[in-house]
């Protein structure tokens, strides 16, 4: 190659070396045609607390189906426009995975919430109909003072095993979300897979199952394809995010396409809830979460 040839081949080179794929990717999002996500073969939900912070929910709805979410997610829906977010849904085609019926407090690790949370559970389960959502969350509760971690989850079993009936009433399955207690839920009774997916089969209900959060469950346990292979039965519903910080996969040590193809192989084929953070921006997270998914 003559050196001139040669300086010229090189300059290609360092010119396209500067623009990352990712660059490339976001530079292609400006085509309002380009989904980042439309063509995932897992299908993500954007959780709608977490994405496009600085607009209102209608707002954050329009943008999660423009990126290609098939779905998205969200916390409690008391205080929430319902009949807003149906209406807005079937105009954006978008599903709602699940939203929160039970939070932390007060928990369903102390039996004297149960009467409660009954009432709240059948609220809720009225709330997912008008939705056309067939999954909720249910948290366990933090710490009762006094109380053994044992005696904790066998009172979450007794909840679980009066709300199952409810849930099955009006089709729905309640989710339960074990936590981490390492980095953002010190003092919560449920942590870990085994755990969680022994409560659930105390229970034995088709309507009372796990929200199988892979971001506390690295922080819990680890071996994440392991502890999915041994529980799957008791999955329902996965959520997703990396760590450290909680941003969207492919910014910490998990890799996830190992872990989406062990899902897909397992057989789950339902939704994939991004609460997650993004790192950069949205566009830039979702970029990261297609490439994740590539196997």
């Amino acid at each position: 190659m003559m050196a001139t040839d040669r300086r010229s081949f090189l300059g290609t080179l360092l010119g396209a070396a500067a623009v990352s794929p990712l660059a490339a990717a976001r530079r292609s999002w400006q085509d309002p045609a380009a989904r980042p996500l439309a063509g995932c073969r897992t299908r993500f939900a954007a959780n709608i607390e977490a994405w496009w912070g600085d607009l209102d929910y209608p707002g954050r709805m329009r943008r999660a189906a423009a990126f290609g979410f098939p779905a998205i997610e969200f916390w409690p829906w008391r205080g929430k426009d319902l009949d807003g977010i149906a209406r807005l849904a079937q105009e954006l085609g978008l599903e709602i995975a699940q939203f929160t019926a039970w939070g932390f407090e007060p928990g369903m690790n102390d039996p004297k919430n149960h009467d409660a949370m009954v009432a709240e559970v059948e609220e809720s389960c009225k709330v997912a109909q008008r939705l056309k959502c067939r999954m909720m969350t249910v948290v366990g509760g933090n710490d009762q003072p006094g109380m053994t971690q044992e005696e904790m989850h066998r009172n979450i079993v007794t909840a679980l095993r009066r709300c199952a009936p409810i849930a099955e009433k009006y089709g729905v399955v309640l989710i339960l979300e074990p936590m981490n207690v390492r980095v953002d839920h010190k003092g919560h009774c449920l942590y870990g897979s085994e755990a969680a997916v022994k409560i659930c089969r105390a229970v034995g209900s088709a309507h009372v199952k796990i929200n199988w959060d892979l971001y506390h469950m690295q922080l819990s346990e680890g071996d994440l394809c392991g502890h999915l292979r041994e529980g799957f039965d008791q999955l329902a519903y996965v959520q997703v995010a990396d760590t450290p910080g909680r941003k969207e996969p492919g910014t910490g040590e998990v890799h996830y396409n190992r872990v989406f193809r062990e899902l897909w192989d397992l057989g789950y084929r339902g939704y994939v809830g991004c609460e997650c953070w993004p790192l950069d921006d949205e566009e830039a997270a979702a970029v990261r979460i297609a490439a994740a998914d590539v196997w």
